[in-house]
């Protein structure tokens, strides 16, 4: 508790004020969970589809594909795709982590992945920016949505981040996709409305 009460001036012993922002932290958090999940899913699906348009609808079994993988991420590959059950692309899809995804927006897979396919698969970046660029531009919003996500599921204090903006970036994300889908989430979500109740 100490980081909350040490960001709240409190009056008495018996101030709630310390645990009011835990209390709030954790609503914000829990509200911030569907917007990750969606951005998650939008980012995974793009990437897949792209990689499904270089190396096949089996990508995650394809060698060329596991080769081009930094060692950790092919070791994050081959363990997903051994898994019990684990069959088919749409198995393996869930079993690898955000950081996977991530990863996959570095220069390493220009060539074959994102100057041929990036505006296919996510046709709403600035279209003034290179392909290269929008790749960049991509793993450095993922990067910001990557630490909010982690924070949230390690249950670390997020109530010093502008939270607004982390808001916006995840919009943003899922808008590189789909405007469709970005207004749907923008409908439904819950995160703006537990933002803007913190105490």
């Amino acid at each position: 508790m100490s980081t909350y009460e040490d960001a709240v001036v409190c009056a008495s012993d018996d101030d709630p004020s310390a645990l009011d922002l835990y209390a709030w932290n954790a609503v914000v958090s829990g509200a911030f969970l569907g917007p990750l999940h969606v951005c998650e899913v939008v980012i995974r699906n793009s990437v897949s589809d792209a990689l499904t348009s270089v190396y096949g609808d089996r990508w995650p079994w394809n060698s060329t594909y596991e080769g081009s993988l930094p060692f950790k991420r092919r070791m994050e590959l081959v363990s997903a795709r051994s898994k019990d059950g684990v069959v088919t692309t749409g198995k393996v899809i869930p079993e690898l982590t955000f950081f996977f995804w991530q990863s996959m927006f570095t220069a390493r897979h220009d060539t074959r992945v994102w100057i041929p396919h990036i505006d296919n698969v996510l046709p709403n970046l600035d279209p003034s920016l290179p392909p290269q660029g929008k790749r960049l531009h991509v793993f450095n919003e993922l990067e910001q949505v990557r630490i909010l996500r982690n924070r949230i599921a390690h249950h670390e204090p997020v109530f010093t981040r502008a939270l607004s903006d982390d808001y916006q970036k995840i919009l943003d994300v899922v808008r590189f996709r789909c405007g469709l889908t970005a207004a749907w989430l923008d409908k439904y979500q819950l995160a703006t409305g537990a933002i803007s109740i913190k105490p």
